[in-house]
């Protein structure tokens, strides 16, 4: 077994940022991802993972020579071996913006073979008091916080920086029973809305969140975007920043630009936001298909959009739902599609691209999974058009993009 590196301090010069709010060094021949760090600084690192390959990771414990984007972090809770949730708030505003944007650029550049420049905009309201869903751990001793970065450990946290205000005061100054979860989610109206999962569970080997305990609030939050208010579970998907649901929308609406009578699809709808801005486009004689994954999502999607009768839901996998007849014999004028994280894959962008759409607008919240999708369009004869990049996320890695796709020329 190779002899690890775990714990020891090492003196490296920081390269390039890399996708996952880290910078890459070498020492020895080895790659060392390094939190914490900034592109150009001389900095100690003390080695936190290693499993004896090619690469280990740390956190940079001393700056012996800063960047000149550097700034003192806002939060007590943020930097090594602490709260796991900022990655970026060592960094000046400006500075965030344009790792992010290289963070894009690379990913494409790498995962789509596309030499493209990036340009990440800023949201409103500034780098701090914008969460305003946040999902916290509670200790061994009843005490809420949040996670340590790669780990399962707790970080107790009297205050948060990016949350909302009066989001946390009820939540972080009483005690919670031991290892429950906290769900927080302050709406468009300012109320407050918690539910509290109950401590894990083991089932056949595994762990399992405990049943839900108990709920603050009324349990549904009230939002507003693309001019209506939704109304959705609390604890549901919508976007963490205040301005992200309004500003995707507009942008989706004028990439979509469906004319009266189209048919458009809605992938990984959610709640229907973007189905609403497609509806109005496409008018009482078009159509818009909405699939959605969860259940929740589409009941409450079907409420909201009850005045929109040419909005149709589909609940289910993506994959799946796209091969019925429905959707096989109806193909559509536009596609928007909102995956998770990991992407939509492979088997989603050959049924988009086998329906042959005019437009795909394609929103996603990780670059890397973004870039993977781009290629397989490529391949299947749809080409990157237009590519926005927002901050709806500062302080951490996390960057939303927005790419419309069109058939190759």
């Amino acid at each position: 077994m190779k002899a690890t590196w775990e714990q020891r301090l090492i003196e490296v010069e920081v390269g390039a940022v890399a996708h996952g709010g880290h910078c890459v060094a070498r020492h020895e021949g080895r790659v060392v991802f390094v939190r914490h760090a900034l592109p150009g600084e001389r900095v100690v690192v003390r080695i936190t993972e290693d499993s004896g390959g090619s690469f280990c990771r740390g956190d940079a414990v001393e700056v012996l020579v800063a960047s000149d984007d550097r700034v003192q972090q806002p939060c007590p809770f943020a930097g090594p071996g602490l709260c796991g949730g900022c990655d970026w708030q060592h960094a000046t505003p400006q500075a965030q913006l344009e790792l992010k944007a290289a963070v894009v650029a690379e990913q494409l550049r790498r995962l789509a073979g596309l030499e493209r420049r990036v340009v990440v905009e800023p949201l409103p309201g500034g780098a701090e008091d914008w969460r305003t869903r946040m999902r916290l751990a509670v200790d061994a001793e009843g005490r809420a916080g949040f996670r340590k970065h790669r780990s399962h450990e707790v970080v107790p946290v009297d205050h948060c920086v990016i949350a909302v205000p009066d989001a946390l005061d009820d939540v972080v100054d009483r005690t919670w029973p031991a290892g429950a979860e906290l769900v927080v989610t302050r709406d468009a109206g300012g109320q407050v809305h918690l539910t509290e999962v109950g401590p894990p569970e083991r089932r056949r080997g595994r762990q399992v969140p405990g049943p839900a305990r108990r709920r603050r609030g009324s349990g549904t939050a009230t939002e507003l975007a693309a001019g209506r208010a939704w109304n959705l579970r609390a604890d549901g998907f919508w976007q963490v920043h205040p301005a992200a649901a309004d500003t995707f929308a507009k942008v989706v609406a004028e990439w979509a630009d469906c004319r009266p009578g189209q048919r458009a699809w809605d992938l990984y709808g959610g709640v229907g936001l973007f189905a609403s801005v497609l509806a109005e486009q496409v008018g009482a004689t078009g159509s818009v298909a909405v699939v959605e994954y969860s259940t929740r999502a589409v009941q409450d999607g079907r409420r909201n959009l009850s005045d929109l009768p040419q909005v149709s839901w589909y609940a289910g996998k993506t994959e799946e739902v796209l091969r019925t007849p429905e959707f096989t014999d109806l193909p559509p004028d536009v596609v928007v599609l909102d995956p998770p994280r990991k992407g939509a894959g492979r088997a989603v962008v050959t049924e988009i691209a086998r329906s042959r759409p005019e437009r795909v607008v394609y929103v996603a919240c990780d670059p890397a999974a973004l870039a993977r999708d781009i290629a397989s369009f490529a391949q299947r004869g749809y080409d990157l058009a237009q590519l926005r990049a927002f901050d709806a996320f500062p302080m951490t890695h996390h960057v939303e993009c927005v790419a419309l796709l069109e058939p190759a020329r």
